[in-house]
């Protein structure tokens, strides 16, 4: 299938390597060059605060409750589900496979049905769309075509497609293993044992893990790469199949075994997206004050639920509160204002790193952020983009090349540009707070996991301290 964009544009081959990330900020920054988008002026805290914040659902948790939906034995139902770009993007390509999906304000139902070709799917920038929907395809018979942003192009996917080729699944990508491919989905998949190199994505794995029940011979799989970041993402995967009645074990700490079998539907609540706290949460942090969060879950496999223990050694005060007729706690984030600097692995919960380093930026102390190297895959070069939107800005920090090191200094205003990443965004609205005159780059781009975040940001700073 010849190499073209889905405006039907030819597009310069990708490389083969899935870990090539040459030039992703530059290209990044040409398109900001290109098609400047509108400014929007960071709001200055004037107080400090003492707010209560209802986060949207996760979208980990939606997109792959949305996919197991699709392939349940008997309907789904998913209350407070998040609907943001990621999810419109999982909902529509569902919906183009023939899965009957029913959207109400605040659920979702998912109706199983055959899944069949020709389709046409638009994963955007979606990592979850990018990297399940192809084994999903595979299931289902005829032919689908799978195309998505520009920047979807240069995101690593060899690693899943090489899965599902040597699985017996044709599929057609000029050789270039990335966007845009045809998958030729054969109905079912045999299954057995496969091995993966998902050092660059936990995704990769969840991927497999997520189809392999109904593959027929179930599904050994083994992660033979030197790493494998963000682990709390695979616990999700491995505790949502277990919820489904699905049986799975793990072998040992690189293989996992997935039973052949059916797969529950089932009414469930979605968690609040713990990732999206942190802005907020950083945010007591930088202008003084508390921050409740609402429904936090006693017990999740988030990556955000580490951040009550990392702002804590940054100097904040974490307590939680039980709440008649919710499920969760009131966490509530107390600062003075005055922040340690820290030195941390955040291979696990790597996209937690904008926001912990926006916090680091007003530390009385340096910071070192470790083990994120992966970043550099996301959906842009985040540790360059980090330290050349962050310096512009007067700060002192170096990426290397798999680390982030933050030195305290004097910051001023300017032009904050955000590469069509969320968590950049959302880094910038916390730096705003503090540094006046800072104006972000398509704040909006930060719908594609939190709707309307400029709004709850700005109801946030309207709720202050009593003198």
């Amino acid at each position: 299938m010849p190499a073209k964009n889905k405006r039907g544009d030819r597009v310069a081959p990708a490389s083969t390597d899935a870990g090539s990330n040459s030039n992703d900020v530059k290209i990044a920054g040409d398109l900001i060059r290109e098609k400047p988008a509108a400014l929007w002026p960071a709001p200055v805290a004037k107080s400090r605060l003492a707010a209560l914040v209802a986060l949207p659902g996760s979208k980990s948790v939606t997109n792959r409750a949305l996919l197991l939906g699709a392939l349940a034995d008997s309907p789904s139902t998913l209350h407070k589900p998040l609907y943001s770009r990621d999810s419109d993007l999982m909902i529509s390509a569902l919906r183009a496979l023939g899965i009957g999906v029913d959207q109400q304000p605040e659920s979702i139902s998912i109706s199983p049905r055959p899944m069949k070709g020709p389709a046409k799917i638009d994963v955007g920038n979606a990592g979850t769309v990018m990297r399940f929907l192809p084994a999903l395809a595979a299931l289902a018979e005829g032919e689908i075509d799978f195309d998505g942003d520009p920047r979807a192009y240069e995101r690593p996917l060899k690693p899943v497609i090489v899965a599902l080729e040597k699985l017996g699944i044709r599929i057609e990508h000029g050789g270039r293993y990335s966007l845009p491919m045809r998958v030729h989905g054969a109905g079912g998949i045999e299954g057995g044992e496969i091995s993966i190199d998902a050092s660059q994505s936990s995704q990769f794995l969840s991927s497999l893990l997520l189809v392999a029940p109904r593959m027929k011979k179930g599904l050994t799989i083994k992660n033979v790469g030197e790493t494998l970041p963000s682990m709390p993402h695979i616990e999700m995967t491995l505790a949502m199949l277990k919820e489904r009645g699905v049986k799975v074990s793990q072998i040992d700490s690189h293989s996992w075994q997935v039973h052949p079998g059916s797969i529950q539907g089932v009414r469930t609540l979605i968690e609040r997206d713990l990732s999206n706290a942190a802005p907020f949460m950083g945010a007591a942090m930088i202008a003084g004050g508390s921050v409740t969060i609402r429904d936090w879950p006693k017990n999740s496999t988030q990556p955000g639920d580490r951040l009550p223990e990392i702002f804590t050694a940054m100097g904040a005060e974490i307590t939680r509160k039980k709440v008649n007729g919710t499920l969760g706690e009131e966490l509530t984030i107390t600062s003075s204002g005055s922040i340690a600097g820290i030195d941390i692995d955040l291979h696990e919960v790597g996209e937690l790193t904008p926001s912990i380093a926006a916090v680091a930026l007003f530390a009385h102390s340096p910071s070192h952020l470790r083990g994120i190297g992966h970043l550099r895959l996301h959906e842009t070069d985040r540790l360059a983009a980090l330290e050349r939107e962050f310096n512009n800005l007067g700060a002192q920090v170096t990426a290397h090349s798999d680390s982030l090191e933050i030195f305290p200094a004097a910051l001023h205003g300017g032009i904050f540009h955000t590469y069509e990443d969320h968590r950049l965004a959302t880094a910038a609205a916390m730096i705003g707070l503090r540094v006046a005159n800072l104006q972000v780059e398509n704040i909006h781009t930060t719908s594609k996991t939190f709707p309307d975040f400029p709004g709850l940001w700005t109801t946030m700073l309207q709720q202050v301290e009593i003198v």
